[in-house]
């Protein structure tokens, strides 16, 4: 097999045939024309180059036996190339007195045939054609695996004008323009996703695909095909090429969501990613290189997962460049109004309801639960109320929240702090209903109202 070294922004051609004189001849046509050019003479050096190396298009003779005319070898070669790269268009050379065999080749994979002897302008005319339909296939199937991988992924946005978000948002506005490596640390549902998309979006690959892997959903027998990719026939079930993430993420973000839970040999892997840009997928000896910024999220102390042997350091500091702290929605009540709110207009939409708003006894109910969820959580929670409000407001029932195992026992309170949680619970019973909630507890609606007043329970 020979090759001919030329700028990489050029078209790569296989050419393959058993005559030496046919090989050069095709040379001296195809250079001058901008092709990057590979040689092949047979079968096996034809398969081991398509293994090896990306092509725009071959161009194979159907024989490679001395006297052999049936191109059943041709026949045999177009299945195993269809194996290894089924968007790879092949162009067939046939003598005019074998136009049958050109269409059982066609049959069998090639996109097209050129009689021999050749005419100049036709050959090159064929190909051009055979490189551009190709890239065009290749392009649709990334963009299809791409649309499969983001269906599911809403826009979402970064709500938060809390004291305690306010160096997650300092930290985005500075790392974000960069192309650090940020890990994200933070409890399961706090935002650690829409911070990732924040990151993107300030970045100067927000016109790019960020793809995100949640790695703990992920099986561990399918994992390495997952990042990585594979070509048919590498296991039982690669019925075809299958684009990884890394691949899909080029140019673009790559976020990897749960990242401790990436099996241990499969860590350094991911790690000779992150120092050179390069991996194989499986059943490939094709190397290829990406520019992918990752980013990353975990609620595990890494920390501890290396000391105890489970995570690699060295790993972990390729990604953590950069790390930043999403705290808990608990420590960031200020913004729990505004994200129900935004969760009420998103789902009242969804579901064409007619509700405006939230009962009064509702946000002081949001904002005293301890949401141990997180942000997740005020997002299930407030998709519920949506479904099961009867009225144009939410009211408490509604929400479905349970606060029993979140209040204080009762011999570690004040008899002030007792009052205040019964007049509180009682309001909510009642849906804020002042009259039925008074006498509930005994009292009048003028007492009841100065009890209100006094504990500022709204």
């Amino acid at each position: 097999m020979t090759d001919e070294q030329t700028s990489s922004h050029e078209s790569s051609i296989l050419v393959a045939d058993d005559q030496s004189d046919v090989l050069k001849a095709l040379r001296l046509l195809l250079r001058p024309e901008g092709f990057q050019i590979k040689t092949a003479s047979s079968v096996s050096e034809i398969i081991d180059s398509v293994k090896a190396h990306d092509f725009d298009v071959i161009l194979m003779d159907m024989n490679y036996v001395r006297g052999e005319t049936s191109g059943r070898q041709g026949l045999d070669v177009l299945s195993g190339i269809r194996q290894i790269d089924d968007t790879l268009p092949v162009v067939v050379m046939t003598a005019w007195s074998s136009v049958e065999l050109a269409v059982e080749a066609m049959r069998r994979g090639a996109r097209d045939f050129v009689p021999k002897p050749w005419k100049n302008e036709r050959l090159l005319t064929v190909l051009r054609t055979q490189i551009e339909l190709g890239r065009a296939l290749r392009k649709g199937k990334q963009l299809e695996q791409e649309n499969v991988l983001l269906k599911d992924q809403s826009s979402q946005s970064l709500i938060a004008e809390s004291h305690a978000m306010q160096p997650v948002l300092e930290a985005i506005a500075r790392v974000g323009p960069s192309e650090a490596n940020v890990l994200i640390t933070g409890e399961n549902g706090s935002g650690k996703g829409v911070v990732a998309n924040a990151l993107h979006a300030a970045s100067g690959r927000k016109n790019k695909t960020m793809v995100t892997v949640n790695t703990a959903s992920i099986p561990e027998t399918v994992f390495e095909s997952e990042l990585f990719g594979h070509v048919a026939g590498a296991f039982t079930d690669a019925k075809s090429n299958r684009l990884g993430r890394f691949k899909l993420a080029d140019e673009g973000t790559l976020f990897l969501d749960e990242i401790a839970s990436i099996p241990a040999r499969l860590q350094s892997k991911l790690l000779r990613v992150l120092e050179s840009g390069e991996f194989e997928p499986i059943g490939s000896s094709k190397t290829f290189c990406v520019d992918v910024r990752v980013l990353s999220a975990t609620n595990a102390d890494l920390s501890t997962e290396v000391a105890t042997g489970h995570f690699r350091q060295d790993l972990l500091y390729r990604l953590n460049t950069v790390e930043i702290h999403v705290p808990p929605l608990r420590e960031r009540k200020e913004d729990i109004p505004l994200l129900a709110m935004h969760f009420l207009s998103r789902y009242v939409t969804k579901y064409r309801k007619s509700i405006t708003g939230f009962n009064p006894t509702v946000t002081e109910l949001l904002c005293s639960y301890p949401w141990p969820g997180n942000v997740r959580e005020l997002d299930h929670t407030i998709e519920r109320a949506v479904l099961m409000a009867q009225d144009e407001c939410i009211r408490p029932p509604e929400l479905g929240l349970t606060t029993s195992e979140n209040e204080p026992r009762l011999e570690d309170i004040t008899l002030e702090e007792i009052e205040r949680l019964t007049i509180r619970k009682a309001m909510i019973r009642f849906d804020g209903d002042i009259s039925k909630a008074a006498v509930a507890l005994g009292l009048s609606r003028g007492a009841l109202y100065r009890r209100l007043e006094k504990h500022q329970i709204q």
